[in-house]
């Protein structure tokens, strides 16, 4: 049996979906670049990438969007497998 193009969509979306959520996870958990008078000795050994929250944020809901999509994808896949096999028993 050959698995339909829908099903592997809504999987590759969901895969996408769930490592999009994990980089924008990463992103908000990052510390804040520091500020310009503080202590630069100190920061200078670890460099830290100036990262927007807000852009991160976004990225989150985005990819908890894109989730949702395909699991209705999925869902509405399945469904169509379902009525195609009754019809045919």
């Amino acid at each position: 049996m050959q698995i339909p193009p829908s099903l592997s969509s809504g999987l590759s979306g969901l895969q996408n979906a769930q490592s999009g959520l994990t980089q924008a996870t990463v992103d908000v958990a990052k510390p804040a670049q520091p500020q310009p008078n503080a202590n630069l000795e100190a920061d200078a050994t670890r460099p830290v990438e100036n990262v927007d929250k807000t852009e991160a944020l976004v990225s989150a809901i985005e990819a908890k969007n894109q989730g949702e999509a395909a699991v209705e994808v999925l869902e509405t896949s399945s469904e169509t497998i379902g009525t195609i096999i009754n019809l045919e028993v």
